[in-house]
C-alpha cells in the first residue's frame, strides 16, 4: 500500500510540474512508465519462478526471460551434434503490462509434441503465433512454437508449464555450478567483426544485435527488445580447426529481407527459414534463420555484411 501511495504521489507531483507545458509532452510515454512500475510491484515473481521450475536466465529492465533448453534431445545436423544453446534453447519472457503481464516465447518441440502442446495451451487461454522450422536436415527434426499470453502472471506461467508438460521438455532446470566449456575460437576478432560483445553460453559464443527502430505490439513498446526475441541472434559453436557451426535469426523489415538473403548466400551461408514470429507488431517484422559450418572468421564477415543491410546497431 505504501508503495502505491508513493507512486500516486509521484504521479501527481509530475503532473503539476509538467502542467504548464503539457502540449509539448508525450503523455503516453509518461503514463506507461508509471503504470508498468505499478504492475511490476504487484507481481509475485517468486511464485512465477516456482511455477516455471526455474529462475530467470536473464533480467533486463522490467523483462524476465526464462530458458527452456531441450537438454533431453540429441540433435545432429551435417555431422554436428548441436548444443542446446545453439538451436535448442526455448524461452519465455514476461513483461509487466496492464492487467498483469504480457508473455511471449519460443518453444522447441518434436513433431509428435506439436499438437498436444498446442491443444493444452489453447485450452489454457494462450495464443499460438507461429509454428515452423529453424533448421534443415536436423535429425531428429525440431520445430519451434511461438506463443503469447496476457493476464495474471501466475495463471500465464501455469498455462505455459501445463502446456510444456505435454512434451518431454524438462520442467525443472538442472542445477549446475560448472563453468561453460571453453570456446575454441578467436572471440576477440569475432567481437570486432560483428560489432558487438559476445557471451559464452554453454560452449556457444552468442551475439544479440538489437535494431535501432522502436517496435510496438498493441501500442506497447517492446523494450528491451533483446530478451523479448527482437534482436538478431547469432551463435557460433566451435567444430575444430577454427571452424564453427553458425545459426540464429535476423530480425528484418520487409525491405531488408532480400538484400540480407543476397549477402548470406554470397558468403556461403544457407538460408533455412523465413517467417513471422508475432501477429500484430509494428513495424511488421520477418525472421530469417541461417546455417553454415566453415571458418569462423569468414562466416563472421558474411554475417557482418548481412547486418550492414539492416537497421541494426553497431558498437
Amino acid at each position: 500500500m505504501r508503495n502505491k501511495l508513493m507512486l500516486v504521489t509521484g504521479i501527481c507531483a509530475s503532473l503539476l510540474a509538467w502542467g504548464a507545458s503539457a502540449e509539448k509532452f508525450d503523455w503516453r510515454i509518461f503514463a506507461e512508465s508509471y503504470v508498468t512500475a505499478a504492475h511490476a510491484q504487484d507481481i509475485d515473481w517468486k511464485k512465477v519462478d516456482e511455477t516455471l521450475g526455474r529462475k530467470p536466465a536473464a533480467v533486463a529492465g522490467d523483462v524476465r526471460r526464462y530458458g527452456f533448453p531441450r537438454t533431453d534431445l540429441s540433435v545432429t545436423l551435417d555431422g554436428v551434434t548441436i548444443k542446446p544453446a545453439l538451436a535448442l534453447g526455448g524461452w519465455v519472457a514476461f513483461k509487466p503490462a496492464h492487467g498483469g503481464v504480457m508473455a511471449m516465447g519460443d518453444l522447441v518441440l518434436l513433431e509428435s509434441e506439436i499438437n498436444p502442446v498446442m491443444s493444452k495451451m489453447i485450452a489454457s487461454g494462450l495464443e499460438i503465433t507461429a509454428v515452423h522450422n529453424h533448421l534443415l536436415r536436423a535429425n531428429p527434426a525440431t520445430f519451434y512454437m511461438h506463443i503469447a499470453g496476457h493476464g495474471d502472471a501466475i495463471k500465464v506461467a501455469t498455462a505455459i508449464r501445463d502446456g510444456l508438460a505435454e512434451s518431454k521438455a524438462p520442467l525443472t532446470a538442472a542445477a549446475s555450478s560448472a563453468p561453460p566449456p571453453a570456446v575454441d575460437l578467436d572471440t576477440a576478432q569475432l567481437d570486432q567483426i560483428i560489432g558487438a560483445k559476445g557471451t559464452n553460453n554453454g560452449g556457444v559464443y552468442q551475439f544479440g544485435v538489437p535494431r535501432r527502430d522502436p517496435i510496438k505490439q498493441a501500442g506497447m513498446a517492446l523494450t528491451p527488445g533483446g530478451p523479448l526475441g527482437l534482436a538478431t541472434g547469432i551463435g557460433f559453436q566451435p567444430t575444430g580447426g577454427g571452424k564453427a557451426a553458425i545459426t540464429g535469426d535476423f530480425v528484418l523489415t520487409g525491405d531488408e529481407v532480400n538484400p540480407v538473403i543476397m549477402e548470406l548466400r554470397t558468403h556461403g551461408i544457407e538460408v533455412t527459414a523465413l517467417h513471422s514470429h508475432m501477429l500484430d507488431e509494428e513495424p511488421r517484422l520477418f525472421f530469417m534463420h541461417f546455417w553454415a559450418n566453415d571458418d569462423a572468421i569468414k562466416l563472421a564477415k558474411g554475417l557482418r555484411a548481412a547486418l550492414d543491410k539492416t537497421a541494426s546497431t553497431k558498437s
